[in-house]
């Protein structure tokens, strides 16, 4: 039996193998398959060639959720998306409920990480001794979000939102799959081992995962709307009130951060403290001489104080 979710907005497509969810999903609104007026998901149970953020690679095993849904809009798309979408995410029963139980044995709750991941910095049981001694902290990232948008005839229609989440296995990051990366992979699977907590700790089928994710995403979309109507009254609830969403899930809070950014094809790494985001999504670091840099991009590492 196909699994399927149950949102009367939206039509739902589930395949056993995807190249990519977001790329299937793309051109099948491009080439008219799909209503570019109507949402649309796609869920797959693996993808051969699963993409991340920047073109880097999603290692996609099965038992993991693949997942991308087509929404239709009709204003510009922002950096503030992805991060609405990692809060919406964070949200779900299944995130709440671990993060209850993390909170309750002092580890580290999952979050939203900058731009587009959610997991959490923590030294844990799992990390190799030789791990712990070097000067990054690795991310252990559970989901992965990849946001693009969609055109037809030169004019923006919609915008596939894309959700990798690891659930029964973890993929094998090597360092080329890490592609340049300071983090290794985790899934749910891996937070109950760690929790090391009785029977009651029983994985949600994918079936559920499909519905919370999808309705999270919903859920974000409508969010994002509400800044766009804001825009011309000068009015700025939604987004404050956002802002202080994400400060309570922010994965870098007061963390020292490494930030390598190119620049005319030159490096330029410049370090310093998370100190929240802006308005516009940017990360706020403030830098070793006191200076506030709002960053729209750059690779990230988590440091140890020096």
């Amino acid at each position: 039996m196909l699994p399927s979710v149950h949102l009367a907005e939206l039509t739902h497509r589930h395949v056993t193998s995807s190249a990519s969810t977001n790329s299937e999903l793309i051109a099948a609104v491009q080439d008219g398959t799909l209503n570019a007026a109507e949402k649309h998901l796609l869920t797959a149970e693996s993808q051969s060639a699963g993409r991340g953020q920047r073109g880097r690679s999603w290692q996609s095993p099965h038992g993991n959720v693949y997942l991308s849904l087509y929404h239709p809009v009709h204003m510009s798309i922002s950096g503030l998306l992805s991060l609405i979408i990692g809060v919406e995410l964070a949200k779900m029963p299944v995130i709440q409920i671990v993060n209850e139980q993390l909170r309750a044995q002092g580890l580290t709750p999952i979050g939203v990480k900058w731009a587009n991941d959610l997991g959490f910095y923590q030294k844990s049981p799992a990390l190799k001794a030789a791990e712990l001694d070097t000067q990054i902290i690795q991310f252990h990232k559970l989901a992965g979000i990849l946001i693009e948008p969609v055109w037809q005839a030169g004019k923006l229609v919609g915008v596939v939102m894309g959700v990798g989440l690891n659930v029964q296995n973890t993929p094998k990051l090597t360092t080329q799959t890490c592609e340049g990366m300071s983090y290794q992979a985790i899934s749910l699977q891996d937070i109950y081992k760690m929790l090391a907590s009785d029977n009651t700790n029983h994985l949600p089928t994918l079936q559920i995962l499909y519905q919370q994710i999808s309705e999270a995403l919903l859920a974000a979309m409508t969010r994002f709307e509400h800044f766009d109507i804001e825009r011309p009254t000068g009015h700025t609830y939604y987004l404050d009130s956002f802002l202080q969403e994400f400060a309570t899930m922010d994965a870098l809070a007061g963390l020292r951060l490494r930030v390598t950014q190119d620049h005319d094809d030159k490096a330029r790494v410049i370090t310093g403290w998370a100190c929240h985001i802006d308005t516009n999504g940017c990360l706020q670091l403030r830098e070793d001489n006191g200076n506030i840099s709002a960053l729209f991009t750059g690779r990230i590492d988590v440091v140890r104080d020096a």
